[in-house]
């Protein structure tokens, strides 16, 4: 996609207005981050959160309102007419370009709970950033390598542990938890060296979801399955920032977890088998729909998508 003289002049206005509002809204989330830090009662730190979420909220809500102002992306929304702010939702999407992560916040800010990735624990020592993913309630990851627990075998299944209580927080409050399940951006090099069965996706990787499923427990109930296509070709970051993208296509499906998703994916081979199919078995529906998604035109129902395939 080339990129004109002017392109590149709106792209620097965008960058300026959200640096600006990173900075206006880093002052007061930073300042509240510190007062849930110093001050260790239960309701304090439930004020603190809820206050740093709405100013969180307020960041993104402020960037959309940018990014529309400087430019004319049509968005093309199928599906997510039945979600709430007040679920449980494990979001699970394909992942192209860091444009992913503007087009979820844009599209499900509001519907559903903010969202939150699971981190590894070492990035809580990330200077102010950690504290502030901290602060947010972001789940901290902790995982052994195989070498470790063999050399340490009574640490065995405490990772699991320790992210699971990390989680507890989230028995009472409505979350939504973000995961990538191919891990990496899909490239045409990576996709040859991985021999992905699938003509528009990497093979998604199992072990992280079951992993968040069994952290959470019985209180996350439901999935929200989105496929984002970009039918002119993926965009770099800079590429959307200038304004280059003039269509973005989002499809939102829900899906109960069944009791067949939830059991030991680390010890239970039977089950991680059929986990891992019952994935696969999403991702082949997703490289059919992503498919029709990168048609010129897309049909208009669920009925005609089928006659598309």
């Amino acid at each position: 996609m080339h990129i004109t003289p002017l392109a590149r002049m709106k792209g620097c206005a965008v960058i300026t207005a959200v640096v600006v509002s990173t900075l206006m809204h880093s002052a007061p989330l930073i300042a509240v981050t510190f007062v849930k830090v110093l001050v260790p009662w239960r309701i304090s730190r439930l004020l603190c959160t809820r206050i740093i979420i709405g100013i969180s909220t307020s960041w993104i809500h402020v960037n959309n309102f940018v990014f529309s102002l400087f430019h004319k992306t049509r968005w093309e929304i199928r599906g997510g007419d039945h979600l709430s702010p007040e679920g449980w939702y494990l979001v699970l999407c394909n992942h192209q370009s860091w444009v992913d992560i503007f087009a979820l916040q844009r599209n499900l800010c509001g519907k559903i709970p903010f969202l939150k990735f699971f981190l590894k624990q070492e990035l809580i020592w990330v200077p102010v950033m950690g504290l502030v993913w901290w602060a947010q309630d972001f789940p901290f990851m902790k995982r052994y390598s195989k070498e470790y627990i063999l050399k340490n075998p009574h640490k065995k299944g405490k990772d699991l542990e320790v992210t699971r209580k990390a989680c507890e927080k989230f028995r009472t409050t409505p979350v939504s938890v973000m995961n990538f399940v191919e891990g990496t951006r899909i490239t045409e090099a990576k996709h040859l060296r991985q021999k992905s069965p699938f003509q528009r996706l990497l093979r998604p990787k199992s072990a992280g979801t079951a992993f968040v499923l069994s952290a959470m427990g019985r209180e996350m109930n439901t999935i929200v399955d989105v496929t984002i296509a970009y039918p002119q070709g993926v965009p770099s970051f800079w590429q959307f920032i200038c304004g280059n993208v003039s269509l973005i296509r989002m499809h939102i499906r829900t899906l109960a977890i069944h009791e067949g998703l939830r059991g030991d994916y680390f010890n239970d081979r039977d089950f991680r088998e059929s986990f891992q199919k019952e994935l696969n078995t999403m991702w082949a529906e997703k490289d059919l729909l992503l498919g029709q998604m990168m048609e010129p035109v897309w049909p208009e129902t669920e009925d005609e998508m089928q006659k598309v395939a």
